[in-house]
Formats: C-alpha cells, sequence, structure tokens
C-alpha cells in the first residue's frame, strides 16, 4: 500500500501537451516518465484506435481504469493521463489521494488545431471534430477542476513556460515535498484538507474559503504566541480585518465560561455572519471555535488551523464541535463543518513530547480500526513519528485524514460508520472525566481505553492474546499508557453509562473483530466489561 503522495499527474484534454510537459518535468526532476494511453497499448498489444474499434469506448474505459490503478500504487512518478480518465470517480479518487494534479487548461480552438491532423484520436473521427472538442470540453472542464491542485495555461507554444510554472508552484510547498489536499466528500458541503510545511503563511488556499473579508482568529496562550502574530499578519496583508481572541490554555476551559468569551469578543467587535471564525491551535481550540461557530448568529463560516498532531489527524476533520460538561465529555456540542482544513506539519516542531505522543494515539487508532497495513506502517516507522521526521509525520497525518474523511463522508453524524472512529474512547472518555479533565490528555485516555478494548475482545475470542501484546506493544513503544488509573470498576461503569454512544439503556463499545477491522457491540456481557477494566487498571 502506497501511503505517500509523490506522484505528478497530468489531466487536460487530448492535444493539451500532457506528454510533451510530462516528459521534461520527469527529465527535470529525474524521475520516470509513464502515458497512460502508451501503457494501455503496451498491455493489449494494439493501438488504441483499435481497442475503440473493437471493445468500444466502454472497454477502453474499463482497461484505462485497471492501468491508472495499477500505476498509482507506484512512487515518484509523473504520469501524463488520458484526457477521459477523470470521466470515472475511482480514477479521480485515486489521482487525488496518490499524486499531485497539474490541469493543463487549453481552450478549444487551439486544441483543435493541434489535433486537426492526428489519426489516432478515435474520439474525433467525426463530421464536426471542434465541435465534438467544445462538448468533451463541457463535460469533462469541471472535472478536471474538481481533483487539480493548480491549473496551468497550456495554450502557449513554449512547453518550457509550462514546465517553469509547475516547478514553481510546487517549490512553495518544498521540492520533494509534495502539497497533500484531500476532500471530505460531504455534496454542497464538500471542503478540502491541506497538508504540507509552511502552510501558515499560505493565505491563498484560505482567501478563496472566506465569506468576506472579515475573520476572527480563536487560538489559546499557548499557541497564540508562537503563531498567532505572524498567521494574522498575512492575512492583514491580503486585506482582511482581524480580529484576535486569546483563550487559557487546557481541556480544563473546555466549557460554557470559557465559550461565552469567545462570543463576548465577538459581539465587542461587531462581527457579522459574513465572519469567518478561524481555530488557531489543538482539539480544545478546535472544538470551541467550532462550537461558537455553529452558534454565533445561528451559524458563520468556520476554518480549523489544526497546530498539534492529536487535532491534525483526528478532532479538526469532521465537524464535531463541543464543550465538556462536569458529568461528561463532550456532551453539548454541534455537527457543523468547517470551509476549510489547513495542516501544517511545521507547528509539530514545537509540540511538547508528551502532546505528540498522544496525537500519536489516534494516528495508531485509525490502524487499529480500519487499515492493518497501514498500522504495519506506524510499526515500521515509529521511531522516526518520534524523532518528528516530517516526511514520516505527513505520510501519518495524510493517512490518518484520508480514514476519516472517508468515514465521515459515509455516515457525517455517526448514525452508523462514524462510531468506529471511537475505538478506545468511551473507555478514555470515562478515565478523563474521573480524574478531571486536563490530568490526562485526551490522546493517553484513548491509548489506555484501546487496551481495554482490545483485551475485551479477546475475552469475547474475537482477537487472539497475540493480538493484544502486539496492541500493548505499539503503545507502548509511542511511550503511552497501557493501564488505566484505578477509579474503581463501579465508577469506570458509571461514566462510560453517561457516553454518548448508549442507545436504550445498552452501553454500545468500539472492539477489535480482528487487527485493522472494528465493530460496534451492544451485547457485552458484564462480567467480561468487569474483567477487561479490572485487567487494564492500577492495582
Amino acid at each position: 500500500m502506497s501511503l505517500q503522495r509523490n506522484n505528478l499527474y497530468l489531466i487536460g484534454l487530448m492535444g493539451s501537451g500532457k506528454t510533451t510537459i510530462g516528459r521534461m518535468l520527469a527529465r527535470r526532476l529525474g524521475r520516470r516518465f509513464l502515458d497512460s494511453d502508451h501503457e494501455i497499448e503496451h498491455r493489449t498489444g494494439v493501438k488504441i484506435p483499435v481497442i475503440f474499434e473493437l471493445e468500444g469506448e466502454a472497454g477502453f474505459r474499463r482497461r484505462e481504469a485497471q492501468t491508472i490503478a495499477d500505476i498509482s500504487q507506484e512512487n515518484d512518478i509523473v504520469l501524463a493521463t488520458g484526457g477521459g480518465v477523470v470521466l470515472d470517480p475511482t480514477n479521480r479518487k485515486l489521482l487525488s489521494e496518490t499524486g499531485w494534479v497539474v490541469y493543463l487548461d487549453v481552450p478549444t480552438h487551439v486544441l483543435f488545431e493541434r489535433t486537426r491532423h492526428d489519426t489516432n484520436r478515435p474520439l474525433l473521427k467525426v463530421a464536426n471534430p471542434q465541435g465534438k472538442l467544445n462538448a468533451l470540453r463541457a463535460e469533462r472542464d469541471p472535472l478536471y477542476r474538481e481533483i487539480a491542485d493548480i491549473v496551468i495555461d497550456g495554450s502557449r507554444s513554449n512547453s518550457n513556460a509550462a514546465v517553469m510554472k509547475i516547478l514553481k508552484e510546487w517549490k512553495i510547498y518544498g521540492m520533494g515535498n509534495t502539497p497533500h489536499k484531500l476532500d471530505v466528500a460531504l455534496g454542497e458541503r464538500t471542503y478540502p484538507i491541506h497538508i504540507g510545511r509552511g502552510l501558515l503563511s499560505q493565505t491563498d488556499l484560505i482567501l478563496p474559503r472566506l465569506k468576506g473579508k472579515r475573520v476572527a482568529v480563536v487560538s489559546n496562550t499557548v499557541v497564540a504566541p508562537l503563531y498567532m502574530t505572524s498567521f494574522c499578519e498575512e492575512l492583514r496583508k491580503a486585506g482582511v480585518t482581524v480580529t484576535e481572541i486569546v483563550l487559557p490554555d487546557g481541556e480544563e476551559f473546555k466549557n460554557w465560561e470559557t465559550l461565552n468569551r469567545i462570543f463576548d469578543e465577538l459581539l465587542s467587535n461587531r462581527c457579522e455572519r459574513s465572519t469567518t471564525i478561524i481555530a488557531l491551535g489543538g482539539g480544545v481550540i478546535g472544538d470551541m471555535a467550532g462550537f461558537a461557530a455553529a452558534t454565533y448568529q445561528r451559524g458563520v463560516p468556520f476554518i480549523q488551523v489544526p497546530t498539534t498532531l492529536l487535532s491534525q489527524v483526528d478532532s479538526s476533520v469532521g465537524g464535531k464541535t463541543a464543550i465538556n460538561h462536569p458529568l461528561g465529555k463532550n456532551m453539548l456540542g454541534a455537527f457543523y463543518q468547517p470551509q476549510l482544513v489547513l495542516i501544517d506539519i511545521d507547528t509539530l516542531k514545537t509540540l511538547p513530547d508528551r502532546e505528540l505522543k498522544a496525537g500519536l494515539a489516534e494516528v495508531i487508532k485509525y490502524g487499529l480500526l480500519r487499515d492493518r497495513p497501514f498500522l504495519e506502517w506506524i510499526e515500521a516507522n515509529l521511531d522516526k513519528l518520534l524523532a518528528r521526521d516530517a516526511d514520516a509525520l505527513i505520510t501519518a497525518v495524510e493517512r490518518s485524514c484520508q480514514i476519516k474523511a472517508q468515514i465521515v463522508a459515509a455516515d457525517e453524524t455517526e448514525q452508523g460508520e462514524r462510531a468506529l472512529l471511537n475505538l478506545g474512547h468511551t473507555f478514555g472518555h470515562a478515565i478523563e472525566t474521573g480524574l478531571g479533565y486536563g490530568v490526562w490528555l485526551h490522546g493517553e485516555a484513548v491509548a489506555a481505553g484501546s487496551m481495554m478494548a482490545a483485551d475485551l475482545s479477546a475475552r469475547l475470542g474475537m482477537i487472539t492474546a497475540a493480538d493484544v501484546a502486539r496492541v500493548r506493544t505499539i503503545f507502548e513503544r509511542a511511550g503511552l499508557p497501557t493501564i488505566g488509573p484505578a477509579l474503581g470498576i463501579a465508577r469506570y461503569l458509571e461514566l462510560m453509562h453517561h457516553d454518548k454512544k448508549v442507545a436504550d439503556g445498552k452501553l454500545r463499545l468500539i472492539l477489535l473483530k480482528q487487527i485493522g477491522t472494528a465493530i460496534v457491540r451492544d451485547d457485552v456481557p458484564l462480567k467480561d466489561l468487569e474483567a477487561a477494566i479490572t485487567a487494564c487498571v492500577e492495582h
């Protein structure tokens, strides 16, 4: 499984110059160049027109989809795609998730001049080829733009100018460290997740997502001294009016009183419905700023700029916003999706070691519940992650966000599948509430809670003792707790029954059917639940 997004893909209509520019880019980058049409011809042993003649366009598209599926598993390539590759949603998803996509946009009259004498274009063998090009553009242009990271004017005859433009755009994010873009697919409310280095200064990613030219940036007393001034200055340079709101730091301040401080500042500064609230900080700031956005004047736009590993891989994606109540964590809130999630990996350089390890708990969680190959990758690269290797962190954040985005798109308001993301959380929330918010970090509680879930899964015969040992080992290697505090069995059960996943009085637990696959169970015998908790807490 490829977890790197290192490939460079060129898309566009026939005659847009994808092959010519692709070869030039491959030479400049020292990469292997591939052309999807040539790959299909190599595999079949016949030319594209012959495939169209024998199998029709549908047959060709099937062969094209298989070729794209195979090529997308490679790394560090430059690929020129066929003009119709974007017609298949699976192709679009693969290209977007495994590479950086460049759309060569060329007017149809230029394309006609370039292709009018080319006899190797089956789709143009019609009475009115220019009209056909116009129809193809109308159909495909929106799809090209949907997955493109950048759009390049390919109408000029100087291909070198296009190559230099592409390299310049790519260099913004660092050569060899390509920008990563994912989408949380929610229809008209679909929004992008940008992952990379140096993104806090990239206002060009933020400005298109603003409803007006005014924002309120919410941060805390730890993050604000590090990033608030420079971040807000970049926005002001772009003509944006900025209101700065700085809150106290810590889970213990995730409450009504602190939330009201946000409202006080918004009202005092006469922020309107067109004001976008930007959360600059970790999960607490993201949750509170998002809840404020969901409720201020019945809803204002919202952007997430997470600065901790935990918030980057979990709380910033998916639209859950909330504050805590003394009787339960995140009990008061709303589902409210952001306009954008901007993840700058460089902010992890200033993250305390304990916070980094807490974030790794959520990364490990994704491998356990959904993606065994990803868990294997984490095991092999854990030392790099702990050492804050940028490439390893980008890979971990991207794959975590991919998994969460897929689940959120399928079940936005947690009516079913999304509950799986709470592996270890029912136990973990009990730990956080029982000890008092802020004593244990959220990721620490999730790690210990995941051990309880693994132990219980083994008691129910779903995973083996060796699987439980494997889970324990990876959390221990990450420097995370695998034993919960001694709250007492009765107290654990009391707190767990305040969990949001309780339905009809039944405790619904996320357990492991196998490593890499989680399920929801509401039929766990009390004796097994008590035994699992007893085995995984301090004595």
